[in-house]
């Protein structure tokens, strides 16, 4: 059977309607609309779906206005600098990374992007969409170091460290040293390397140990280097 539409609804004038759905459009602009959108995100700590901004008591714009204005959710929020959730392209992803690495003036790390929760997106959306957060920096430009070229700069850099310090560095040394020079990798980078093994961060400095030795220095057992 089919389901004859409303007398009443039947009977609204079409250029009456566009005029009044225009109208209502109109209440809120663009700028107005974009800016309750990012309002959201900070409040949420994060890029909003359309249920969270309808749950938001403070948001004053329905989503379906949203859409109305942009045509889509995540146009709207990607013209508002809010990432989509799930559906940002490879592309996007490798902008976002690069327009960040601008704004730091260096390599943007993990915690970079969890700092920026709402705003840029997610590292899990980088690892599942390129495998890890260091191969999408390297499509980004980026000079990051993976696989056998990773460990090698590790224990270079934990050398070159041993060297300054006099000793072996430990997990604390590697913290210190990494507030002044940004270029090492990070004390938990290196100790993921090892950490499937017992002593894992023992382990490293035994491959410091033999990459000092084979370059003339002296590693006493406690360590220090001369």
């Amino acid at each position: 059977m089919v389901r004859k539409p409303y007398r009443a609804v039947a009977a609204i004038d079409p250029q009456a309607l566009a005029a009044f759905q225009a109208g209502i459009r109109r209440r809120y602009s663009d700028d107005q609309i974009l800016t309750e959108l990012r309002e959201s995100a900070e409040r949420l700590g994060r890029s909003p779906t359309m249920k969270e901004f309808a749950a938001d008591e403070d948001a004053h714009v329905h989503p379906q206005t949203v859409i109305e204005h942009f045509g889509t959710w995540n146009a709207a929020k990607r013209a508002a600098g809010l990432m989509p959730r799930r559906f940002a392209t490879r592309e996007e992803l490798v902008m976002e990374l690069r327009r960040l690495g601008g704004e730091l003036g260096r390599t943007p790390t993990a915690r970079d992007l969890d700092e920026r929760r709402g705003t840029i997106p997610s590292k899990s959306l980088y690892w599942h969409t390129f495998g890890s957060l260091a191969l999408a920096l390297r499509e980004a430009g980026f000079d990051v170091a993976v696989g056998e070229e990773r460990l090698e700069r590790a224990v270079s850099q934990g050398a070159s460290l041993a060297r300054r310090i006099g000793r072996l560095p430990k997990f604390a040394d590697w913290t210190d040293a990494r507030r002044s020079d940004d270029s090492m990798l990070t004390e938990w980078q290196v100790y993921r390397m090892f950490e499937s093994r017992r002593g894992a961060w023992a382990t490293f400095q035994y491959l410091v140990r033999e990459r000092l030795v084979e370059q003339g220095a002296s590693v006493e057992r406690d360590g220090s280097v001369t």
